[in-house]
């Protein structure tokens, strides 16, 4: 039977500090399986994670196994049984703060420091037989050994620089900036003095793997069964700025390296190799045009030929490689689909593809016990979040094991609404409804528009989150439009580089096929989304007056703006071209808008960045339909985080979000004023309120957020 715990969509303090899972790891020999699990610190401004063992029986209840403040993560098992992760727990000298590698022993006992150097460490890959253990971690351009690196680094440091100086491009990434140290790999071999070091400590030297690349390592890695070589991402510069992905084999003994995989006009990503060495799962796509959607295509790669061989050709679907059977005969692959995202079988030499689980879930991680009959995967949906399951490769049947934390309460429930896009095309989309809905007592509508824009509503997500609004009487309406995955490639492409066509007229399309139910409420209804779901809400405000709220996080406003300043400009142009901004640009049609907007966005937002947001704020307030008066106030409003990037990270400012969100749909919706957090200090604390300390309501909470009006 499923356990239930109260309900922490009335409550954000509980909300924010529920458990959360991600990541799964299998021991060699299948008796242990590792996730993390992250939670709120002690300063209550950041997540922490901690590794857990979830017993792959069911029989027994999962276990934590580290504790340190700073937190653990990157957990990988060695051929031995000894679990490697990265830590940032402080060293002996003040300086050495940076994430460490650790090794906790398969036979218990406390854990061993590893690895300690400048800058840090990334991420461990360590082969299920033998003893090859590689490392990630970046290495500044200049340094020929890790002294070199360590005197550098230091001088850097102790000279106060941050300045960085670029020969290509790009030069940052989501909500980091790139440079100077980039991404290396490493070997880790056994220090020769190893009696000199503490008892908790086995300083393994690092050797060099990728000496060369600097910058055209692209990170990934994929380690054989048996150690002797590894498959990683190599980037390829092109001309104008722009970039292809190649794969090339590492022999990790001598460190010798060859291109296996090359192709102009594509691009390769590494899945797993096979348990003979002899092959590795790739995913091969064409890069996109203006003209055509990308297409990724799962593929099995001859690591000694190069050759290619097409797997799972009359399967329309992006399937991701997750993890090869045992005895090399096929292999378990992801993919979205209708809205779910289950766990395929993939023969590796016919090709023929064969779903597996069927339950209305999405899985992010899968892996295959030694026996071959049985997988453990990390799933969620937008009824439960993320939890490990066993499933049993006979039958697709999906057990949830004995995890970390229990599923919440649901204050409502789960529905499908289907209809049909003004091309003939079949729409979809989740509805998550209060208990409360009814033909009596119809509930206000929120329609909410996924990322990507190469998405679907198919996951449980921490940051956009139904459930909180349903908690307050809303219905969220999660719907999959033109350009989402899961629905077919012709799907994708129908949206393509036409943003404000068919995506935008099948979600008015969805929108009306919901608001005809007799529990929904037509005459209140409001508009959300972020990124590319900002995007649309901002369309969909210079388009149509039909909504009493649009809310717009992280948004793109001037499509000739923002696709050379974003982090990845070189991909963009390839779908985001001149006649795309000039025709579906949501700026030249802000005269129109007349619906009251909430813009949100974060300064440190690389991927959209901060001068969408702020254009945006002042074409509303300079050119809109409700400008500001002679005061300067407007029906618009303007939530800035100072310190925030593409998302909202930290527990209190999640906190916030919710809170602003809320009362500016309660006041456009509901008719009722707004009730603002007190950390905003717009409005004077309850006189009977008592701070509490350290408590994310707190009015001495740590928010740096406010809201402009």
């Amino acid at each position: 039977m499923t356990q239930h715990s109260s309900s922490i969509f009335s409550d954000l303090d509980h909300f924010v500090t529920h458990p959360r899972l991600g990541g799964l790891t299998l021991s060699p020999d299948g008796s242990r399986l590792v996730t993390t699990v992250s939670t709120v610190n002690t300063a209550g401004d950041g997540y922490t994670g901690a590794l857990w063992e979830i017993d792959p029986s069911g029989a027994r209840p999962a276990r934590r196994l580290t504790r340190s403040p700073k937190g653990e993560g990157a957990p990988g098992f060695s051929a031995t049984g000894d679990l490697y992760f990265t830590s940032d727990r402080p060293g002996e000298k003040p300086e050495e703060k940076s994430s460490a590698l650790y090794r906790l022993p398969a036979d218990g006992g406390e854990s061993v420091l590893v690895s300690r150097r400048a800058g840090g460490v990334s991420q461990p890959h360590c082969a299920q037989q033998g003893s090859t253990i590689l490392l990630t971690a970046p290495l500044l351009p200049g340094a020929g050994s890790e002294e070199a690196h360590e005197q550098l680094h230091r001088q850097r440091e102790e000279a106060s620089v941050k300045a960085i100086l670029h020969t290509g491009y790009p030069i940052r990434f989501w909500d980091h900036d790139l440079g100077p140290a980039r991404p290396s790999l490493f070997a880790l071999e056994s220090t020769a003095d190893a009696a000199a070091l503490p008892t908790d400590s086995e300083q393994a030297s690092l050797r060099h793997l990728t000496e060369g690349l600097g910058a055209r390592f692209g990170g990934d890695v994929e380690v054989s069964p048996d150690g002797t070589v590894a498959l990683i991402s190599v980037v390829v510069p092109e001309v104008r700025a722009g970039q292809r992905t190649a794969l090339a084999v590492v022999d990790t003994a001598t460190g010798e390296r060859r291109i296996i995989a090359d192709e102009p006009g594509y691009t390769f990503s590494a899945g797993g190799i096979s348990p003979d060495g002899l092959s590795a799962a790739v995913v091969r796509s064409a890069q996109p045009t203006p003209q055509r959607a990308p297409q990724p295509q799962l593929h099995l790669l001859d690591l000694h030929t190069g050759a290619l061989t097409r797997l799972a050709e009359d399967a329309d679907l992006w399937l991701t490689p997750a993890a090869w059977l045992p005895d090399g005969s096929g292999l378990l692959a992801l993919a979205d689909q209708g809205g779910r995202g289950p766990v395929f079988r993939v023969d590796a030499t016919s090709g023929a593809v064969e779903q597996v689980t069927t339950e209305d879930a999405t899985y992010s991680a899968v892996v295959v016990a030694p026996d071959g009959h049985t997988a453990y995967g990390m799933r969620s949906s937008y009824a439960f979040p993320e939890e490990v399951v066993s499933i049993d490769l006979s039958t697709g049947e999906a057990a949830r094991l004995q995890n970390p934390h229990v599923r919440p309460e649901l204050p409502g429930t789960l529905t499908e609404v289907t209809t049909t896009g003004a091309d003939g095309a079949p729409v979809r989309a989740w509805l998550a409804l209060p208990a409360s809905a009814s033909t009596e007592q119809p509930a206000p509508l929120l329609l909410w528009i996924h990322g990507g824009p190469l998405n679907s509503w198919n996951a449980w997500t921490w940051r956009w989150n139904p459930w909180l609004m349903v908690e307050q009487g809303y219905a969220v309406l999660l719907p999959d439009p033109a350009l989402s995955t899961g629905y077919g490639q012709n799907f994708i492409q129908r949206g393509w580089n036409s943003w404000g066509g068919h995506p935008f007229t099948d979600l008015m399309a969805i929108t009306d096929a919901t608001e005809a139910r007799k529990d929904i409420d037509p005459t209140r209804t409001a508009a959300m989304g972020g990124s590319f779901g900002g995007y649309m809400a901002n369309w969909i405000a210079g388009q149509t007056d039909r909504f009493s709220a649009i809310v717009t996080h992280a948004s793109l406003w001037a499509l000739d703006q923002f696709g050379p300043t974003t982090d990845l400009a070189s991909y963009w142009r390839n779908e985001l071209d001149e006649r795309m901004a000039a025709e579906h640009s949501p700026h030249l049609h802000v005269e129109k808008i007349v619906t009251p907007m909430l813009v949100i966005h974060g300064d440190k937002d690389y991927r959209v960045p901060i001068g969408e947001g702020l254009r945006l704020w002042y074409e509303l307030l300079a050119k809109s339909g409700l400008p500001a008066d002679e005061d300067g106030h407007s029906a618009h409003r303007f939530l800035y985080f100072p310190d925030e990037n593409h998302w909202v990270l930290s527990p209190a400012h999640a906190k916030i979000w919710y809170q602003v969100v809320s009362g500016f749909l309660a006041e456009h919706l509901l008719g009722e004023a707004a009730a603002l957090p007190e950390e905003l200090g717009l409005t004077a604390p309850a006189a009977d309120q008592q701070p509490v300390r350290g408590h994310l309501g707190s009015p001495a909470g740590r928010a740096a957020a406010s809201v402009a009006s």
